[in-house]
Parts: C-alpha cells; sequence; structure tokens
C-alpha cells in the first residue's frame, strides 16, 4: 500500500438502526476512535438518511467521519422521498456512496446516474465513494475486469482527482453471502481498477480504492494486504461495534 494513501474503513449499514440503539453503536465507535488517536487512517459510518443528524452529532469532534449512503442529483426540486446531497452536507455528512450494487439493481441506476450523483456530491462538498462490482453470471463468463472497467469509465465525472474520489471494489456475489474472492483476485480486480483510472483521473496513483463484500474482523487483515487495497466498504460487520473496529485496527 503506498505510503501516500491513508486508508479509509467505511461502514454502510444500510437499512437498519432506529435512532437508540443507533447513537450507541455510533458512540462505541467513535470513543474508540477518538481513544485511538489514529492519524494514518479514517473510519467512517454511513447510517440511514434519518439518522445522519443524530450520528453526526454523537461523532462530534472525535475523529468519526459520518456519511450518507446515496444522494439525488439534483439540489432540490419535486423529488418525494429523494435526498439530495446538500441536505446531507446539512445534516453533518462528509461523505456519500454512490452507485452501490443495491441501488443499482433494485434501482435500476445506471452508470450514467451515478456519475451524475458524484458530480452532486462534489457540488454539495461531499466526498463520494463511487461503487462497482460484477455479478456471478459475469464473473463465471470472464467479463469481471470489462464489466469493471465499463462501470469506470461511465460511472467516474470527468475531472476528479484523488482528493475528491474514493473508489469502491464490491463483488455482486460477495456481499452478504459470506463468500469473498481470494487475495489474489482482489488484487487483480484492483490492479485493473487503478489502470483503468490511470485514463480517467491525472492523479490516479493517490485514489483510494475499497474493498466490499463480506468483510470481516477474521479476514480484514489478508484482504487490506492485498496489493492496491486501501481500506473497506464494510456491510454488516459494521452493526457490530468490536467487530467494525477489529477491521480499522487491521488497517
Amino acid at each position: 500500500m503506498a505510503r501516500t494513501r491513508r486508508p479509509l474503513i467505511a461502514g454502510n449499514w444500510k437499512m437498519n438502526g432506529l435512532k437508540a440503539d443507533a447513537i450507541a453503536l455510533a458512540k462505541g465507535v467513535a470513543d474508540a476512535v477518538k481513544q485511538a488517536g489514529w492519524t494514518d487512517r479514517e473510519v467512517l459510518v454511513c447510517p440511514p438518511a434519518t439518522l445522519v443528524s443524530a450520528i453526526a452529532d454523537a461523532a462530534r469532534g472525535t475523529g468519526l467521519l459520518v456519511g450518507g449512503q446515496d444522494c439525488h442529483a439534483k439540489p432540490s426540486g419535486a423529488h418525494t422521498g429523494e435526498i439530495a446531497a446538500e441536505m446531507l452536507r446539512d445534516a453533518g455528512a462528509s461523505h456519500v456512496i454512490v452507485g452501490h450494487s443495491e441501488r443499482r439493481t433494485d434501482c435500476g441506476e445506471t452508470d450514467a446516474i451515478v456519475r451524475a450523483k458524484a458530480e452532486a456530491a462534489w457540488r454539495a462538498g461531499l466526498l463520494p465513494i463511487v461503487c462497482i462490482g460484477e455479478t456471478l453470471a459475469e464473473r463465471e463468463a470472464g467479463k469481471t475486469l470489462a464489466v469493471l472497467e465499463t462501470q469506470l469509465e461511465g460511472s467516474v465525472p470527468a475531472g476528479a482527482t484523488a482528493a475528491t474520489l474514493v473508489v469502491a471494489y464490491e463483488p455482486v456475489w460477495a456481499i452478504g453471502t459470506g463468500k469473498t474472492p481470494t487475495t489474489p483476485e482482489v488484487a487483480a480486480a484492483h490492479a485493473h481498477i487503478r489502470k483503468v483510472l490511470t485514463g480517467l483521473v491525472a492523479d490516479a496513483a493517490g485514489v483510494r480504492l475499497l474493498y466490499g463484500g463480506s468483510v470481516k474482523g477474521s479476514n480484514a487483515a489478508e484482504l487490506l494486504a492485498a496489493g492496491d487495497v486501501d481500506g473497506a466498504l464494510v456491510g454488516g460487520a459494521s452493526l457490530k461495534a468490536d467487530e467494525f473496529l477489529a477491521i480499522a485496527k487491521a488497517a
């Protein structure tokens, strides 16, 4: 791992959490982050939109970062049920996940939509985490690297830099299944992502690449040691403070 890239451990809480328990979870993580005083890594949690403000309050002054799980491309308007990037920023967020495979699958989000959302994040002063990843059928057909290349080229906005972009590689078939690619497979995918980014981002060598897909305390060290892996996007394990912190420590 290049020393110039500070690892980012991000927790995606997905559609989980009611206020009391969520604040307790956030405080447990925030207290540990503050006590650790890490300057060589960043720790982020992305709760549901209803909890962003409360979690941001709980994390204030601790070093724990807070983000959203999605945003709309527009800053305001007649978009019932949607959340603007500016609203997330106003609630205390610093980051936002865009293009998660569950959004791509459940909501039909295209690369163009993901790109527009990443641009919206910039507009609001948020750092977008752009997610890409292949399905099991695509992997079995030998299309993994081609899929990643297509998604990157369509989802990364023009003008992206290492300071304004994080990319998360999440094999769709590994999310929530307990299955993970081998460490060499993760390294190969990340190396290809880095290569593709070289044609899209001027300082591609500085862009942080996260791995996601059944990351847990027991496999974090091995996955984070793979080539070109600069952190993790953690799902289920981020809902347990001890497990999530074990991953953060492994960074």
